[in-house]
């Protein structure tokens, strides 16, 4: 797969779709020839190496009785910079751990940074800009005037997606090369059991992307609280970035 061996830096940090195709999209029968439409909620984009095996993760998941649809898919890092800047300026909510939302103006810059770091990636650093990775959720499961609200509380325990979740962890990831990069809590990013990543693409784009690629795109950018982040960004890279599992 070209992929593995040298990726270029737009398409690390978001920057270029050449890498993309639209999902939902027409995919060949791979026996009989006769294309099919694959099901989703919305045209999102993805890496043209996962669309085979994420149509079979939603067929897989049909023959259980779930929708597996995507609410999130490819994130443009100048998307990801809005959220971030939204978030530090307090035009978007920012919360701690238990969901209560935080006054980001009682924080220094180094307390603001890391605070949004916990939920939100820092632009350039998306997983989601590689169109490895999305946030899942089961359509069958809600109507369709439900808002999905990507929170702990609707993917664990009697949560309304847990049942997909949990035949996912106990039935399929495993063998299928998707995985959780977010499962656990190493006091960087929170848990997100809602994001699933396909390894055998994803780990390639994760291994080349270094801190000197990452600051080299953000000296370029418009980003709020830059000095601090480019002072800290090992660090950074370290605790909220380079995640193994």
């Amino acid at each position: 797969m070209q992929d593995q061996f040298n990726i270029d830096k737009e398409r690390l940090t978001g920057c270029t779709e050449s890498h993309l195709v639209k999902w939902p999209g027409l995919l060949a029968d791979a026996t009989s020839g006769v294309e099919r439409a694959v099901p989703s909620s919305s045209n999102l984009l993805v890496h043209r190496a996962v669309v085979e095996p994420l149509a079979a993760l939603c067929e897989q998941a049909a023959q259980q009785g779930f929708d597996l649809r995507l609410c999130s898919s490819f994130r443009s890092f100048d998307r990801q910079l809005k959220i971030w800047n939204d978030k530090i300026s307090g035009l978007r909510p920012v919360f701690d751990d238990s969901g209560a939302p935080l006054d980001l103006t009682q924080l220094s810059e180094w307390q603001q940074v890391q605070a949004v770091m916990r939920w939100s990636a820092l632009p350039g650093a998306s997983r989601h800009h590689w169109g490895t990775d999305f946030d899942i959720y089961d359509a069958a499961a809600v109507d369709a005037r439900y808002q999905i609200q990507l929170v702990p509380e609707e993917v664990e325990g009697s949560g309304v997606f847990a049942p997909l979740h949990d035949w996912l962890d106990t039935s399929v990831l495993a063998g299928s090369g998707f995985y959780r990069p977010y499962a656990q809590d190493h006091g960087g990013i929170a848990p997100e059991r809602w994001h699933i990543s396909y390894r055998p693409v994803a780990d390639s784009y994760a291994a080349q992307l270094t801190v000197e690629v990452l600051a080299e795109r953000l000296a370029r950018a418009n980003i709020l609280n830059k000095v601090t982040v480019l002072a800290h960004l090992d660090e950074l890279f370290q605790r909220y970035i380079f995640v193994s599992g």
